[in-house]
């Protein structure tokens, strides 16, 4: 008996507490601020940037995935710092190469050079799902039925390594995913390719070059 009443009282106590701030009823205004973030990497410690081969571990027939990157990456560097930015067909033939701090000693001869590369795996395939029509005020009361529509989807995993030519060290290393539907079904993997890596750069830039970043703010009043 004495829990029943317990129990009633706290319910009580909890709806009134829920009805006082419900009737108060919050303003609140919401804001987007800039926010500086710092660079992960001194870029400017290094004479080059150097671009080497990526590990590509799987890309679309008839496409150049590892010289795709690199274009992109040498041209939107070079706008952006003074360094230079070259390639270098230096061959990674494997993951572990990545980590192996005497390979990337013995390629520099004693240049303070960052070297740039990674791995990236870059898949399209045909997706198929049943698309139904919205029913209509007035139309007709039977349901329409479902069509089977076909979507290009496109993913890429890219993961990017930047090395220190005097120490072989790993001095960044992080994964970008992206992922594309398109309904043209004719949609080409370099059109798509070009839509994901725009999606890759300015989180990959942020962490290299430091800039602004955009994040929501509630203020109450």
């Amino acid at each position: 008996m004495l829990k029943t009443i317990k129990s009633k009282y706290l319910l009580f106590l909890l709806s009134l507490i829920l009805g006082t701030f419900a009737c108060k009823g919050y303003n609140y205004v919401k804001l987007r601020l800039e926010l500086p973030t710092k660079a992960t990497v001194q870029l400017d410690k290094y004479s080059e940037i150097r671009l080497v081969n990526f590990l590509i571990k799987h890309q679309p027939k008839g496409m150049d995935l590892n010289k795709e990157i690199r274009d992109y990456l040498q041209f939107e560097l070079s706008k952006q710092i003074e360094q230079k930015v070259t390639q270098e067909d230096l061959l990674v033939k494997a993951e572990e190469t990545l980590k192996d701090k005497d390979f990337w000693k013995n390629q520099a001869s004693g240049q303070k050079i960052l070297f740039l590369t990674g791995t990236a795996e870059y898949k399209e395939e045909v997706r198929k799902a049943l698309l139904r029509r919205e029913k209509r005020q007035f139309e007709e009361p039977f349901s329409s039925t479902p069509k089977l529509a076909q979507r290009k989807f496109y993913s890429l995993i890219l993961e990017v390594y930047l090395i220190d030519s005097t120490t072989g060290e790993i001095v960044f290393h992080r994964q970008f995913k992206e992922n594309q539907f398109y309904q043209n079904k004719n949609q080409t993997a370099y059109f798509a390719f070009f839509d994901l890596i725009q999606k890759v750069k300015p989180k990959l830039f942020r962490r290299l070059l430091g800039g602004q970043r955009i994040q929501e703010r509630y203020l109450i009043r």
